[in-house]
């Protein structure tokens, strides 16, 4: 693919600023729109079964709008129909509206040779007559998820439920308890976005441009890694997709922006948070390096001995930068902050209030310092902490 010539340099400054504001963490939040807006915004939150204070999908909300109830964003996402579970950047929560955009997905689905687990005859068109009767119904409802304790052995019914939600003709309405609860996608979806009229071309294009969005700026490899698109797949609509090349500082690869994040310079207040190493704003390593100098590693699969920051270390924002990390857990009603990594004295009050508006949120009255790999830092920390409870 021939890369048009640039027609914006940017500062390594500027693009820090404009992924910040496109992920929603600088300039006043749209309250307005709620949990619903963000999703918008994002256009895809990803879920996973980690849950230390909360669930990721619950904790992307929280880091840009602050306290807010996590029944309340729970019902943002499954009431009404107002989004769908599918594959995305990995599990994610999708925009409703977005349903057309992934029939290439669907179709993809639909017609792939091989699958780590046979279907058993007769057990697909089994659970769709029976959610058609009983349904909304989770796996265990369905018949069961496992035949053995073993995760991976699925029954049949589970692994007939599963290929209908990739082939679209079920959909994942809500999590209940962390199970998915499925029913039939033409009771579920509304009928005006019910279908799988739109090409490939057309499907690709429209998300490549909402990454484009989401991302502010990003190379090729950032807008591919969104929706889990391949590099082909980038190249061959990015032209017809609204993106504007550009020139990044330092990144040394070409980038495309969303015209519409050019237009005003990205100013407003800097939120400060704990952020799940999930958020859309980091979860992609080269990205996350190449923005804000911040190596990052989710260590919760690492063995214990060779955790470096801990199990699930949340990267903390201030200042539209990476600061520092904290391992949280819980014990009653205090929030324990089990392994803290600042950078620098300077990255003491903003790692403080993250930890106390975080407990705050998960309704703890207490934050427990146990271990800063600055040791002469963890008495400023637990002043400041101390200063912040009173």
């Amino acid at each position: 693919m021939t890369t048009p010539r640039p027609a914006t340099d940017l500062s390594a400054d500027d693009a820090r600023r404009i992924a910040l504001r496109a992920q929603g963490f600088l300039g006043s939040p749209d309250r307005r729109g709620g949990v619903r807006g963000v999703l918008r915004h994002l256009g895809a939150v990803q879920l996973d079964t980690i849950s230390v204070l909360a669930r990721s999908h619950e904790l992307v909300p929280y880091a840009r709008l602050g306290a807010i109830g996590r029944k309340t964003v729970e019902n943002a996402y499954w009431k009404d129909t107002h989004a769908f579970e599918y594959w995305s950047h990995a599990a994610c929560i999708l925009p409703v509206e977005e349903w057309p955009h992934f029939a290439f997905r669907r179709r993809a689905y639909r017609n792939r040779p091989h699958w780590a687990h046979e279907l058993p005859d007769g057990a697909y068109d089994q659970v769709i007559k029976q959610l058609r009767t009983e349904g909304p119904l989770t796996a265990t409802e369905l018949g069961g998820a496992k035949r053995t304790s073993e995760w991976w052995d699925w029954s049949g019914s589970k692994v007939a439920v599963e290929r209908a939600l990739m082939y679209g003709e079920v959909v994942c309405v809500e999590r209940r308890g962390w199970k998915r609860v499925y029913d039939l996608a033409e009771r579920a979806v509304p009928e005006a976005l019910l279908h799988d009229e739109l090409d490939d071309t057309e499907c690709l294009r429209r998300l490549v441009r909402l990454a484009g969005q989401s991302l502010g700026v990003g190379t090729r490899a950032d807008i591919a890694d969104y929706h889990r698109l391949k590099g082909e797949q980038v190249d061959a609509v990015i032209a017809d997709s609204g993106l504007v090349p550009v020139t990044v500082e330092g990144w040394g690869k070409p980038a495309w922006a969303d015209p519409v994040a050019l237009r005003t310079p990205p100013r407003g207040r800097h939120r400060t948070t704990l952020l799940s190493p999930f958020d859309s704003l980091i979860w992609e390593r080269a990205r996350t390096e190449r923005i804000f100098g911040f190596t990052h590693r989710l260590e919760a699969y690492v063995p214990k001995p060779k955790r470096v920051y801990g199990y699930f270390a949340m990267p903390v924002l201030a200042g539209g930068h990476l600061v520092g990390r904290v391992d949280p857990a819980r014990e009653g009603r205090t929030l324990v902050a089990k392994q803290v990594t600042l950078d620098g004295a300077k990255a003491v009050p903003a790692v403080a209030q993250a930890l106390v508006e975080a407990a705050s949120w998960v309704d703890c009255t207490d934050v427990r310092v146990e271990r800063v790999d600055a040791p002469e830092l963890r008495e400023p920390l637990t002043a400041e902490l101390a200063r912040l409870l009173a």
